[in-house]
Formats: structure tokens, C-alpha cells, sequence
């Protein structure tokens, strides 16, 4: 088992090109064809997580948030993140980080947290845009069901809830093939008519190469003509933090206490309590102030989520409860995600819950 196997079935559930543009996931540290020894999940990467995955023979450490963030013009030791990078190259030891790629993704991060709290009806509270394509191909009645089936299999035509999703219309193409041609229908040198099937299906961004290459393989033509438009519809399952409801409501000091102890909090910063029973909860783990507006929207009770600074509070304004958990706690649980994906594929190597609690506030 490689670095690069595991790295694949990550990056099946968390694309890295949805991370944000800011962001720096992936593999950031090692060889993608280093043999792997153990996997040790965490959320920070700091030189004492490079001493545990030593002791556990863990030569992959996979952590939510990325070492290195910013750019490195030295690597001298004079910080936790330089010690971290030397520590890991001397021993070998490949890092890989899904950050905000593993945030959007649907049943990532918040899909997760929504269910610690028993959360139904869960729906993406700012869905991404810009990640859509559709593609448009022309292919003769007699292959149309084998390319759609390609096209679909390639991960093609999903939307929501549903797969196999198409349109299609019945045509007539027409073509001349040269000399250097060899046509799957018709004489070279003559224009040939042939009844075709317009086929048209969307799909995520990421499948792109996929689609295509599906596509080309199952094609009959020696030249398949296909057209690939970006559509600025939003992608209702992927996008940062989701909403959800309550299977019953609950006080809102009794559902505080709940999020406390869920997420094993010293404290919770929030808004006044508005005197109003808790049904619809909105919640995006790590810096998710940007969303407030979404969680009222939304008709949210409760916007649990963390780092607002002092006046983002304000911004309230009564609609509803902000519930600022902190941000270790709010993603703690990133760890769980690495290791259902890990132990759903691979079955070989050892994975480990890092035991060390890198949150570096600490609360008196």
C-alpha cells in the first residue's frame, strides 16, 4: 500500500480542487510511492505528533490542517513548523492535509458534525458555484446506451439525490472523412448522414480528465465530436457548513449544554438566549462567521460555529443564537473521517488516533 492509494481514496471523498484559494491540502510532505507502515490521524501537525508516528511506526501522518500554509523561504528549526518539516523528512514520515476540500465535501466535515448532534434533513448552508460543466456528445443510435452507460460510470449525470441523469435527442450528423480518415461509418471522400443521439449530462469539475477519457474510450468515432460548457448553477451538495432540524425541540440552554458536552467544550462564547425553543440548527466547523448571514437565512435558531471576534456578535441582531464552540473543538472530529475512509478501503496497515490534543488554547 502506497501513499498515492491512500492519497486516491481521500481525494475520491474530498476533491482537492474544491479547496478554497487560500488553502494549501494535499500531500505536502514525502513520496507518493513510499510503501506505508501506519497512518497517524490528526488534527495539527507539530513536532510531537512527529515523535508519536516514530513510536507507532507511522511513516503517513494525515492531518486536517495543513503544516505548511504559507510560503517557506528557509527551513531552519526556528519554528514549530520548520522543527515539524525536519523531524518528518529525517524520519521518513509523508504528510497529507485535507483542509477546506474535506470541508465542502459532501459528507465531510460538517456533514459529520451534524450528526454528533442527531441532526435530520441536512442540507448545505452555502453551496459552491462554479463547479458544474456539462457536456455535450453526438454518437450513433446504435452506441448511445454504451457511451451514456461510460458517462455515468465515470460519474457523470448526478444531481441531488438522483444519478443517471440525461437528455437526449434524436438528429442527423453529417461528416466527410479525408484520406488519412478511418471512419466507423460511411466512404472517405463523401458526406456521409448518420442518425445520431445528442446526449447531455453535467458533472463536477473534478471528474473532468474522467469524462473525457470515458468518453473517447467509448465512442465509436475515429473523431467524436463533444462540447464542454461551465454552468454557474450551484452544487446543492457540496459547500461550506450545513443546516439541519431537530427531531424535537429542545430549550436552548438544554441544547447548549448538549453542544457542550458533545463537543467537549471548557466554554461556549454565545449571543443572549432569545427565549425561544431550538428546532433548526445551523453549524460549520472552524472560522465560519462569514455565514451568519446564510444561518439566518436559512431560519436558523442556533449558528454553532468558531472564531467571531467581539462585534461579530452584534451582528446577531436577536434573528438568532451564535454559538462559538472554539476551533479545535468544532473540528476534532476530522480525525473519524480520515479513518472511515481508511478503514473502508484498505485493510493492511494499522491506523491510529493520534493521542496528543494539539489545541493550543487552553481555557482557566
Amino acid at each position: 500500500m502506497t501513499v498515492k492509494d491512500i492519497v486516491n481514496a481521500i481525494e475520491e471523498v474530498a476533491p482537492p480542487a474544491y479547496q478554497e484559494s487560500y488553502d494549501n491540502s494535499g500531500l505536502l510532505i514525502g513520496n507518493y510511492n513510499q510503501e506505508v507502515t501506519g497512518v497517524l490521524l490528526t488534527v495539527d501537525v507539530i513536532p510531537d505528533i512527529i515523535e508519536e508516528a516514530v513510536e507507532k511506526n507511522c511513516n503517513l501522518i494525515i492531518s486536517h490542517h495543513p503544516i505548511i500554509f504559507f510560503g517557506l523561504k528557509r527551513i531552519t528549526g526556528s519554528n514549530y513548523i520548520e522543527k515539524s518539516i525536519i523531524k518528518a523528512i529525517e524520519n521518513k514520515i509523508s504528510i497529507y492535509c485535507g483542509h477546506t476540500s474535506l470541508d465542502v465535501a459532501y459528507n465531510g466535515v460538517n456533514y459529520h458534525l451534524a450528526k454528533k448532534i442527531d441532526l435530520k434533513n441536512i442540507q448545505v448552508l452555502h453551496p459552491i458555484q462554479d463547479s458544474l460543466f456539462k457536456i455535450v456528445t453526438f454518437v450513433p443510435q446504435s452506441h448511445s446506451e454504451k457511451v451514456r452507460q461510460a458517462l455515468f460510470e465515470a460519474g457523470a449525470g448526478k444531481i441531488g439525490n438522483y444519478d443517471s441523469c440525461s437528455y437526449c435527442i434524436s438528429g442527423t450528423g453529417t461528416f466527410r472523412g479525408n484520406d488519412n480518415a478511418n471512419p466507423f461509418v460511411g466512404e472517405i471522400g463523401k458526406i456521409h448522414l448518420e442518425e445520431e443521439i445528442r446526449i447531455e449530462t453535467i458533472f463536477p469539475k473534478h471528474l473532468k480528465n474522467r469524462i473525457i477519457k470515458s468518453l473517447l474510450e467509448s465512442h465509436p468515432y475515429e473523431e467524436p465530436a463533444y462540447d464542454i460548457f461551465q454552468l454557474s448553477n450551484t452544487h446543492k451538495n457540496m459547500g461550506l457548513g450545513v443546516v439541519g432540524t431537530l427531531e424535537t425541540e429542545q430549550e436552548e440552554l438544554t441544547f447548549l449544554n448538549k453542544i457542550k458536552n458533545t463537543f467537549n467544550c471548557s466554554c461556549i462564547r454565545h449571543t443572549k438566549l432569545l427565549g425561544k425553543k431550538i428546532k433548526k440548527v445551523a453549524i460549520c466547523g472552524g472560522s465560519g462567521s462569514e455565514l451568519l448571514k446564510d444561518a439566518i437565512i436559512a431560519g436558523g435558531d442556533i449558528f454553532i460555529t468558531a472564531d467571531f471576534k467581539y462585534h461579530q456578535f452584534f451582528d446577531a441582531e436577536d434573528k438568532l443564537i451564535i454559538a462559538d464552540i472554539g476551533h479545535y473543538e468544532s473540528e476534532q472530529f476530522t480525525k473519524e473521517i480520515f479513518y472511515d475512509i481508511l478503514t473502508k478501503n484498505f485493510s493492511n496497515f494499522a491506523v491510529h488516533f493520534s493521542k496528543i490534543n494539539t489545541n493550543p488554547i487552553n481555557y482557566l
